[in-house]
């Protein structure tokens, strides 16, 4: 135990007589923590908003005004034994006005002067959204469906969403290679302030290190001060880093959820509590992995 708080006294000491460097790897450590944490926050919001997309992903296949009542009902039986269906619903021309008319504020319906141009359309329901390519390629090649599809061609008949899922999984895809490579730079910068200073900590001790060698005091005996050391930048780095976050968390994110309420963008604090405790502990490798390594290179014991 007495060894523990002489490290912790000789880290603390080595902190102030390097302050500029000192500061300059816990500032480092601190912005690269952040910003993996602002990623990590943007994951999980991106996660809920892909599964939200996904709940709601259905297939809408429009039909012919002249299509008799027969073919439709021969189309809607043969979707609804299809895997991944769970219920086949079918929208007049009329039914689709009215819910137009429902869901707009503007003056269009009135300009129509008494002529509806929306076609009536058969609506699938999914029971697994992964499932839609498959089940719309199913409509698709319908003979039935063939004959009295809405629109010029089958493929402008067939409207759903899981183009609209692809697009934000190859978005997120980039975001993520791009937040990888900027995250694993400032960690390399990080490990750069952290080796600076351990090695300037070396430097200031060598001939109290060099008594030490002499008088048999042990190799982790001398090493655990820098160890120490680094640990000190990373632990205050990742608390600033949670700090941030959590101040992001408590006035920032409201706002981001009052202005963009159509968006799951909350998260529980299990998720948090998560991301927390990864920061932590990342701050930590970091802080020793430097120091290890400023060691290694210049501590010869």
């Amino acid at each position: 135990m007495s060894s523990f708080f002489y490290f912790i006294r000789e880290s603390l000491k080595g902190f102030t007589r390097n302050l500029s460097t000192a500061l300059g790897s816990i500032v480092t450590i601190f912005l690269s923590l952040l910003i993996i944490g602002i990623f990590f926050v943007g994951g999980f919001v991106v996660e809920k908003v892909v599964s939200s997309v996904e709940s709601e992903v259905s297939i809408t296949a429009y039909v012919a005004d002249d299509a008799s009542e027969a073919d439709i009902q021969k189309v809607e039986s043969d979707i609804e034994g299809l895997e991944g269906v769970a219920s086949v619903s079918f929208t007049t021309k009329d039914q689709a006005l009215e819910n137009f008319r429902s869901s707009t504020t503007s003056d269009i319906i009135d300009t129509l002067d008494g002529v509806n141009p929306l076609p009536a359309s058969i609506d699938v329901e999914l029971s697994d959204p992964q499932l839609v390519e498959q089940v719309a390629d199913e409509i698709r090649g319908n003979a039935t469906y063939q004959k009295i599809y809405g629109y010029d061609t089958v493929d402008e008949s067939l409207v759903y969403g899981q183009q609209t899922v692809d697009r934000l999984f190859a978005l997120t895809s980039s975001v993520r290679y791009i937040g990888v490579a900027l995250v694993a730079l400032l960690v390399f910068v990080a490990m750069v302030f952290i080796n600076n200073t351990i090695r300037l900590a070396i430097l200031a001790r060598r001939k109290e290190i060099a008594i030490m060698r002499l008088v048999g005091a042990s190799n982790g005996f001398i090493r655990g001060p820098f160890l120490m050391e680094g640990a000190l930048h990373a632990i205050i780095g990742s608390l600033l880093a949670v700090g941030t976050i959590e101040l992001l968390r408590r006035f920032a994110l409201p706002k981001i959820q009052g202005a963009l309420m159509f968006l799951p963008l909350d998260l529980n604090t299990t998720a948090f509590l998560f991301i927390y405790a990864v920061l932590v502990a990342a701050g930590l490798v970091i802080g020793l992995l430097g120091s290890a390594l400023a060691m290694r290179r210049y501590l010869k014991v």
